[in-house]
């Protein structure tokens, strides 16, 4: 048995082998881990074939070829699902793909969009290198209740 190049743990034959090889996935995540998977073994038909079929023209075949043939995939990571599950009609996966090229580890960072056509999981499109919402830092003024709940002012408790 070998082990499946998505990072699930599971063997390749219960895990990505079934949809590479045409089973429907059962959620956004499982086909975003085939797809990997089929990048690993040079299986793009998968990868064209999981196009959504409004961007399956825009697929270049011979791009994804040659990043296939220059690198070495080194690990898959799931950083995020928004829906995408068994019962859902859209899905989101955020991803990073490792890969070596030319001697030097390289992360692929991607937040992936899909949808279901005629009830199979699709890939839609993605945003490289997603940014998270912008953080607001609220000020403390000194001498307003620390926020820790000491009930102490600011400046006598975690200000000083």
């Amino acid at each position: 048995m070998t082990e499946c190049a998505c990072g699930s743990g599971s063997g390749f034959d219960e895990c990505c082998g079934p949809i590479i090889g045409g089973a429907p996935a059962p959620t956004a995540e499982a086909l975003m881990r085939s797809r990997f998977t089929a990048f690993v073994n040079g299986d793009l038909d998968h990868i064209e074939n999981t196009h959504a079929a409004a961007v399956r023209d825009d697929f270049n075949r011979s791009a994804a070829e040659s990043t296939a043939n220059t690198v070495e995939w080194v690990g898959l990571e799931i950083r995020d699902t928004v829906d995408g599950g068994v019962d859902d009609a859209t899905g989101v996966v955020e991803f990073t793909a490792s890969f070596k090229k030319d001697g030097e580890v390289l992360i692929h960072h991607e937040r992936s969009d899909f949808r279901r056509e005629d009830g199979r999981w699709v890939y839609v499109d993605g945003a490289m290198n997603p940014k998270g919402k912008p953080v607001r830092v609220e000020k403390v003024g000194r001498n307003e209740p620390c926020p820790c709940g000491s009930g102490k002012k600011y400046k006598k408790c975690c200000g000083a």
